[in-house]
């Protein structure tokens, strides 16, 4: 199997100069080109790396890296839920070419700038040839991407034909190899030219065993200016003390390893990197340098390579003494013929077994439960990636076939749809081993970087549609987590950050009051999946959207995996069903059925005051009682689980809610945000309650002609007339298109994730002219705007964003499940 990358490279040894065309359905951008005018961060405390970010590279939950547009590594999520974004220009691949006397050698990513000043991060190897960067002139190679697949193309200045495809096993359903920490490097070589070159393919790496450990053990909690608390993260970046590196010649491997001292029992951070390549291949020299000084000017391991495509060959396995640093070096040399072309795959595995939370306290990764969690199985973990990568490359292929297929879907939008599963990779995802009570561990993604707390059931509602649909049984699994914690009391007093901001002092509130579904499963400082409800923006358990939430996603799940439905999940998850929707209707204040706004923000939008019964709960909760009476019909029916009670107050809950919320929302044109505050905007997504309840095949919430009214004002009110649908859907404006408040936060900010879900609402209506444009819009913003695989929850008409890295971008897969039946993604119904 050659794959698109390589077949295109034999192309052209057969025409000659004909450019490289990067593969279908991919985002690419010329080799290190600038960015004119990328998006800016909105608040000066939210983070914002710059635009020069590209696809991670690592399984969900074992950490990860990535190599950006450029050839640089620059982004390390090696530490469970934490960030650290610096540029290790060692961490690198290089080139050695030589034909008669011509010789040609570089680094293969442009010249590092702006951190070789930054003491952890290193010097910036001056001696050193790096690879030159595209201008608005000339174009020096292709990056590409279509996660989790990655092409970079080398172009016009060797004269072999460059290509590399790195990847790593990212295969729905399969819930091993997913979860790997492991990146395969497949080079592609060819020789276009009438005489023979001698080529050195160069891969460096630097070791940072016992790095990415938190040295902060403080859990204190502090406020942003914009009233998000955050956790201080200080990692231990630099620390080189007693790290070694030696070569390994093992059965199906070739390498070098790097190590650190660890601990008994080993702690988090320490373990081992392995680069490898192949032991049978033939023709080819493979030269090893097991340490070398990357603090220095470089000349020990670039003044050989560059003459004569070789490196001081060493298995120096000394441990560092403080203040040191090490890197490796291994260097593949061969010779290719006139029109001859090579693949060389090359891997780079880690094994760092421990992520750690609150002091102390401490989880297996996933990848263990295949490996051990001694640390010592990164050469084990490279031996299987360099025999089964063609066959992971196969299954990548298959899988994403179908979707590449459907030409009824614009390019960009199945560009995007892979493209934004990077989430699942590097946003900070949490995957633990497996244990009798949960075999496939438990699971967890950040809201974001920003706001790092795992899985936000409000932002998750359409976030997760694409774990649905390609891994479901994480998607129980993070089900599973709520629903445990449901019943849960915590009464420890915790200010609410929304009060600071508008001045009006300190309030407190319990963490999680019993019966309330809470907002998270905790962050990554505490103890995640048991210490629920971290953000203290709000007061959660006044939120009135969660209980809905949860009733909605634990119904769609049980119905529509691809796996099946699992009636043992839905009784599970059944007794926190319905406490949490008694809980709820404890805030129908005027006993009409409707929960109740309190005029504090208090759902998802949660800078936006509503008061009263609202559009966005009220049709929330009509659905979720719809689910809840179908799950008691069928556990009473398939389980003999007597649910009469329920069923009979369920339903009467219903015909009351039913019977109102037209009454007092409805305006003849579309449905009022609220019942009380007078606010006179439309809100874009007041009716994500029909749209779910219309998802899951139960009975819709408003009438046809409604919701197509509703959506027709949407349509005119928040997409063409805002910047004449350039960005997207705002949150809420006048019905002429005009803003409420100039300086409004959320209903002047087109969320990514919202605008994804009400495209698949338009679309599930048959307005798909408009999905599309809206979706068109959208992604246009984000990869042309420098926020590829860093895609923001929120961006603005003033070319600013807010909060990267965001869990709800993944809901653009619910334009896939509007699209076709779930059963066509290969892959995803296996275990």
């Amino acid at each position: 199997m050659t794959g698109l990358g390589f077949s295109a490279l034999r192309g052209m040894l057969r025409r000659g100069s004909s450019p490289w065309i990067p593969p279908s359905a991919s985002w690419s951008r010329p080799f290190g080109l600038g960015w004119d005018q990328p998006y800016s961060v909105r608040y000066a405390s939210n983070l914002d790396d710059g635009p020069n970010h590209g696809m991670p590279l690592g399984g969900f939950g074992a950490g990860c890296f990535g190599r950006a547009p450029d050839g640089n590594t620059n982004l390390w999520h090696l530490d469970g839920g934490e960030h650290w974004f610096g540029l290790l220009p060692d961490c690198q691949f290089s080139l050695w070419e030589k034909q008669g006397d011509d010789l040609r050698a570089h680094a293969l990513a442009v010249a590092p700038e702006g951190d070789a000043s930054r003491p952890d991060a290193a010097a910036s190897l001056p001696t050193w040839s790096w690879y030159p960067a595209s201008t608005a002139e000339r174009s020096t190679g292709t990056y590409a991407a279509r996660y989790p697949l990655s092409w970079t193309h080398y172009d016009g200045v060797f004269r072999a034909g460059v290509l590399c495809e790195a990847f790593s096993p990212i295969l729905p359903g399969d819930y091993q190899r997913s979860s790997y920490p492991v990146a395969v490097f497949r080079w592609q070589l060819a020789n276009p030219t009438n005489q023979p070159l001698e080529l050195s393919l160069m891969v460096s790496w630097r070791n940072t065993v016992g790095w990415f450990t938190n040295t902060d053990a403080s859990a204190e909690v502090h406020f942003r200016d914009d009233g998000s608390p955050e956790h201080n993260y200080a990692p231990a970046i630099g620390r080189g003390e007693g790290q070694r590196n030696r070569a390994i010649n093992e059965p199906g491997v070739t390498g070098v390893l790097l190590e650190g001292r660890s601990s008994e029992p080993i702690a988090e951070g320490e373990g081992q990197w392995c680069l490898a390549v192949p032991d049978d291949l033939d023709g080819v020299d493979v030269l090893r340098c097991s340490r070398w000084d990357p603090c220095g000017d470089g000349s020990e391991i670039w003044t050989p390579f560059a003459a004569e495509g070789r490196i001081p060959e060493s298995d120096n396995d000394r441990e560092s003494r403080a203040g040191e640093q090490a890197s490796a070096a291994m260097v593949v040399k061969f010779t290719l013929a006139p029109g001859e072309s090579r693949e060389i795959p090359v891997v780079i595995s880690w094994d760092l077994p421990i992520t750690a939370f609150a002091s102390g306290c401490a989880d297996r990764r996933r990848y263990t439960d295949f490996f051990g969690s001694d640390g010592r199985n990164a050469a084990a973990i490279a031996a299987e990636a360099l025999r089964d990568w063609s066959d992971w490359r196969g299954r990548i292929e298959a899988w994403q076939q179908p979707v590449l297929e459907r030409k009824a879907l614009p390019e960009p939008l199945r560009m995007a749809l892979f493209n934004e599963l990077y989430d699942l990779c590097s946003g900070g995802s949490l995957w633990t081993a497996a244990t009798a009570q949960d075999p496939y561990g438990r699971f967890g993604v950040l809201e974001c970087l920003d706001y790092a707390w795992y899985e936000s059931l409000d932002v998750r509602l359409y976030g997760s549609l694409a774990l649905l649909q390609l891994w479901p049984e994480l998607d129980k699994a993070v089900l599973r987590s709520f629903s445990r914690a449901i019943p849960a009391h915590d009464a420890t007093q915790r200010p609410i950050g929304w009060y600071f901001t508008q001045g009006r002092g300190r309030v407190e509130a319990d963490r999680k009051v019993a019966g309330a579904t809470p907002h998270d499963l905790g962050a990554p400082n505490e103890l995640p999946f048991d210490a629920t409800n971290y953000t203290a923006y709000q007061d959660c358990n006044l939120w009135k959207d969660l209980a809905s939430d949860f009733v909605l996603q634990v119904w769609r799940t049980f119905q529509l995996a691809p796996t099946g439905e699992d009636l043992n999940f839905l009784a599970e998850c059944w007794p926190s069903a319905v406490r949490a929707l008694d809980y709820l209707k404890g805030f129908d204040v005027n006993d009409d059925g409707l929960p109740d706004n309190g005029g504090a923000p208090d759902q998802t939008f949660d800078d936006w005051p509503l008061k009263g019964v609202s559009a966005y709960c009220g049709a929330l909760w009509i659905a979720a009682l719809e689910a809840a009476l179908a799950m008691a019909q069928r556990l009473q029916l398939d389980l003999g689980l007597d649910t009469t009670v329920e069923q009979r107050r369920f339903g009467q809950w219903l015909e009351q809610s039913r019977s109102n919320f037209d009454r007092l929302l409805w305006n003849g044109e579309y449905y009022e945000i609220d019942a009380e505050s007078g606010t006179p905007v439309v809100m874009a997504d007041q009716l994500c309650g029909d749209f779910y309840a219309r998802l899951l095949g139960l009975p819709p919430v408003v009438s046809d002609a409604n919701a197509l009214s509703t959506l027709n004002v949407v349509r005119e009110a928040c997409f063409e007339r805002f910047e004449a649908g350039t960005l997207g859907v705002a949150n809420g404006l006048r019905r002429d298109g005009t803003p409420l408040d100039p300086n409004g936060t959320h209903p002047l900010e087109v969320w990514t994730g919202i605008n994804f879900g009400i495209a698949s609402y338009f679309r599930l209506m048959g307005q798909s002219d408009t999905a599309l444009a809206i979706t068109g819009a959208v992604v246009n913003q984000v990869y042309s705007g420098g926020l590829q695989f860093r895609t923001p929850e929120a961006i603005t008409a003033v070319n600013t964003f807010r909060a990267c890295h965001y869990l709800r971008a993944m809901a653009i897969w619910g334009l896939w499940a509007t699209e076709t039946d779930w059963a066509e993604i290969p892959g995803a119904s296996e275990r």
